[in-house]
């Protein structure tokens, strides 16, 4: 089977800077490819020249006749004055042509003197088609695909939704359009944990064409892909597998790169050498071997990606850093937290996790002192100096440049601990080359903004880190670095992030919004608490049957008692309950274990199918139980 899409000396470069240089790709059928590289790389670029939606400055992409190309972009278009519904359902367009040209054919066949030959061609045509696209039972595919990605409000415009309300209808149109290849940028901003492992679970093992991923969410990339882009200073670097395999093949390709270079520099040494003691040498018989040395003098050794490094400007921390008590908050008369309790020690880093519009950055908000509790209180210590970095990236200046946005009043210097520092060398820490610092914010990528507000923000003295969705827009070798800085310094931080990896690094326990203002703290990091939470869940529909839960119904009338047949079946269903929602929780736990994915996905798409038919089942049995108890 040729590729889905082939391209062959794709080159871009915005002024002098060479985004990408001779790049040539191809992706098969199926296939899951990762695509990474540091901010400002060219990732978003390639993905754009890829779909169609920008052109290169030379080469070519082609994909043969019939295949469609997808693409999410991070910041989608869409009518404002459409609903979610109506949006994702024109995804069908091409679907519904088929199944009408089916319907046209099939009610054509019925009349008298139809071309049955022709009929029949035109109808087995659309067949095909309809069942390419998906099947024939597509309608139901675009509630349940919203619902999945975290779409509540299928009705409203989405003229009145957020910006990251926005990207999940542009995801679910994407998915339900099924195109052959779907390439999207950063898929995962904006999704809760929930949806983003549903998203992994889709992508690895039920999407029916090929995945191009733009992301940092190094689970994602494991989980997911079967073969890992990466570009850097212009050229495209491929290796077999995902996030893990990636980064030992990265090393190895490094080292050798590095044994090389170490090769050519003691070639160019020893050359040098022989070159001073034999002048004479050089007018006769040795031209070639001057040649060779001038040769390897011009020669290029292997770039290396800048280092980047943060450090915190610390404060020592008082007694007490933050108590919690019994705190309550509400926003337009919704209860987001209900009588949490907190005591905050030393050390201590809170992952703070839930759907969104749980209320997690409420929570932050108050726990720094902007919004004030609706009942009971927070005490922050006297010596407590928060460093809050909001998913607004506030108090960047877009007309103002990089430099000018970190150095304040137009200052050559930053003070970093007790030294002054030259804000050229401290920017380049977060990777930006000197010639860029006259850069307006305003033109800079949505991980640049980020590198900029974490400049300004580890400048400020501090002791407890705030960071909300801090992870966005970062390029894996920042999240690292940021990771690195959160570990070896120890620091105090709460941090609300649906990027499972980096809570796993940081996090020594995790606040859960389970809804209804109901906040729970597990200790350990995201793994433990995704495998308590799941062993919590799993016991408690165990439990459920105990309870006999009851519907409400229209009253009936009277009724004769049971019979003894009736009430040999009322016992058996009473087993066969608990048997089944026994049977439904270790489905969910299973689910739920991200270890499936990474280990066994191939069984995911089983599994799932028997937790819908087990829940039907149960469904059809509570119903039977609940005719019977009336009945007695």
């Amino acid at each position: 089977m040729p590729p889905v899409l082939t391209a062959k000396g794709l080159a871009k470069a915005y002024g002098p800077r060479e985004l990408l240089r001779d790049v040539d790709l191809a992706l098969e059928a199926r296939e899951r490819v990762g695509l990474v590289g540091a901010n400002g790389a060219g990732k978003s670029t390639l993905a754009q020249i890829l779909a169609g939606v920008q052109e290169a400055d030379a080469g070519q992409v082609v994909t043969p006749r019939g295949v469609r190309v997808g693409y999410l972009p991070q910041v989608p278009r869409l009518d404002d004055a459409a609903t979610p519904r109506e949006i994702v359902r024109g995804a069908l367009g091409s679907w519904r042509e088929a199944k009408e040209a089916h319907d046209a054919a099939s009610e054509a066949l019925a009349a008298p003197g139809a071309d049955f030959e022709a009929l029949l061609a035109t109808q087995a045509e659309a067949a095909a088609r309809i069942e390419q696209l998906g099947g024939w039972d597509r309608d139901h595919v675009v509630d349940a695909t919203l619902t999945h990605v975290g779409v509540r409000d299928l009705s409203r415009p989405v003229g009145s939704m957020s910006g990251g309300e926005r990207r999940r209808v542009a995801l679910a149109r994407l998915l339900v359009e099924a195109p052959d290849l779907a390439i999207l940028d950063e898929p995962t901003n904006h999704l809760d944990t929930e949806t983003i492992e549903w998203l992994e679970a889709h992508l690895a093992s039920a999407y029916p064409g090929a995945v191009l991923l733009v992301t940092h969410d190094r689970y994602v990339l494991d989980r997911v892909v079967t073969r890992t882009l990466e570009i850097a200073d212009g050229a495209l670097h491929s290796y077999a597998g995902g996030w893990s395999a990636y980064l030992e093949a990265k090393a190895e390709r490094e080292a050798q790169e590095a044994r090389v270079e170490s090769n050519r520099q003691n070639f160019l040494r020893r050359e040098l050498e022989w070159l001073r003691r034999s002048p004479s040498a050089r007018r006769t018989k040795a031209k070639a071997r001057v040649g060779k040395a001038e040769a390897a003098l011009a020669a290029q050794g292997p770039t290396r990606a800048g280092a980047t490094a943060f450090r915190l400007q610390t404060e020592r921390l008082g007694k007490t850093i933050l108590d919690v008590r019994d705190l309550r908050l509400e926003i337009a008369g919704q209860r987001l937290v209900d009588g949490l309790e907190l005591r905050i020690q030393p050390g201590d880093r809170i992952g703070i996790v839930g759907p969104n519009g749980a209320g997690k950055t409420t929570l932050l908000r108050a726990l720094v002192g902007e919004l004030a509790p609706t009942a009971g209180e927070v005490v922050i210590g006297k010596r407590t100096r928060f460093a809050y970095f909001d998913q607004r990236r506030s108090g960047l200046d877009d007309d103002a440049s990089i430099q000018e946005n970190v150095a304040r009043d137009g200052k050559d210097k930053v003070t970093v601990g007790d030294q002054q520092v030259d804000v050229r060398s401290y920017l380049m820490r977060f990777l930006f080359r000197p010639e860029r610092l006259k850069e307006k914010v305003r033109g800079l990528s949505g991980g640049e903004r980020a590198r900029v507000a974490r400049a300004r923000l580890l400048l400020e003295p501090a002791n407890v880190l705030v960071l909300d969705e801090p992870t966005n827009d970062l390029d894996v070798q920042t999240l690292g670095a940021l990771e690195a800085m959160i570990v070896d310094m120890n620091a105090t931080a709460f941090v609300v992030s649906h990027d499972r990896y980096f809570l796993d690094r940081v996090a020594t326990s995790i606040l859960d919004f389970e809804g209804a203002g109901k906040v729970t703290r597990y200790v350990g990091d995201y793994d433990t608490f995704r495998r308590l939470k799941a062993q919590r869940e799993g016991e408690r529909r165990a439990a459920a049957p105990a309870k006999k839960p009851k519907r409400e119904r229209a009253p009936v009338p009277p009724r004769e008692g049971l019979s003894s047949k009736e009430k040999r079946e009322l016992r058996d269903l009473e087993g066969r309950i608990e048997a089944a929602e026994g049977e439904l929780a270790g489905l969910d736990a299973e689910l739920s274990d991200p270890a499936l994915y990474a280990e066994r996905a191939a069984e995911a798409p089983a599994l799932t199918e028997r937790r819908e038919v087990l829940a039907g089942e149960i469904e059809a049995l509570m119903t039977r139980w609940e005719e019977l108890e009336e009945k007695k």
